[in-house]
């Protein structure tokens, strides 16, 4: 089994979901007593947040090179990025180490087309939503094409993941927005949403929709089991 290296913190409460997963998973594959072999750096929220509001993305990359370099000095066979905001840097983390770095959005990309979707909607981030490091890399690769809530609804996805999903809080006005802004998107051709944030998940699921779900946090998860048991 490879050890799986998580660049995480970024919130803690998604890096707990990747944990928890991770090792869910190996114990459903391999039975018995068997976990994840994993390593763990967890940054400061506060700091990183405080630098992605100020736009100051290039003392971001250094913390993220710098952490990721940790995890493969530690002994990490690969590298995930717990969050789908901070793989803006992924090219220059890559880049930078000489172990796998498994980008979630490809992990994501691939699950669309095994369902032969051509449209998704992407909830995430402003900066996740806004900038083109996440939905040009599925629309350049995959050919899938992705459409984004409009201003305001973008407004309320990005303050409810940080003002209450990345402190643990889940509330059920906040979902009922988040559901409306998807029916929206189902509206304008969606086919599946990709939950394009970490926290996501926390608030909403495929339960919720008959269309198809993307939860980046599970499909990550699974994409770096099947890599660390050698079923890549």
């Amino acid at each position: 089994m490879k050890v799986i290296g998580l660049l995480g913190g970024m919130s803690w409460e998604s890096s707990l979901e990747y944990y928890r997963i991770l090792n869910e998973t190996v114990k459903e594959r391999l039975g018995g007593l068997h976990s994840a072999k994993c390593i763990l750096y967890s940054v400061d929220f506060e700091e990183i947040e405080n630098l992605q509001h100020e736009g100051k993305w290039d003392e971001l990359t250094r913390i993220m090179v710098g952490s990721a370099q940790k995890l493969e000095n530690a002994g990490a066979n690969m590298v995930l990025i717990c969050t789908n905001t901070m793989h803006k840097m992924a090219n220059e983390v890559q880049n930078a180490i000489h172990i796998p770095l498994l980008h979630i959005a490809d992990a994501a990309a691939e699950k669309v087309k095994e369902k032969n979707l051509k449209k998704v909607g992407l909830l995430g981030t402003k900066f996740t939503m806004e900038q083109d490091f996440y939905k040009g890399r599925i629309k350049e690769k995959y050919n899938i094409d992705v459409i984004i809530p409009d201003t305001d609804d973008r407004k309320v996805i990005h303050d409810v993941i940080y003002n209450e999903l990345c402190l643990g809080q889940i509330n059920e006005a906040s979902r009922d927005k988040y559901k409306k802004i998807i029916e929206s998107l189902i509206r304008n051709g969606a086919e599946g949403i990709i939950l394009g944030c970490t926290e996501i998940p926390l608030l909403i699921n495929q339960k919720d929709f008959k269309i198809p779900i993307f939860d980046t946090t599970q499909i990550h998860c699974l994409a770096a089991i099947d890599y660390a048991l050698g079923n890549e």
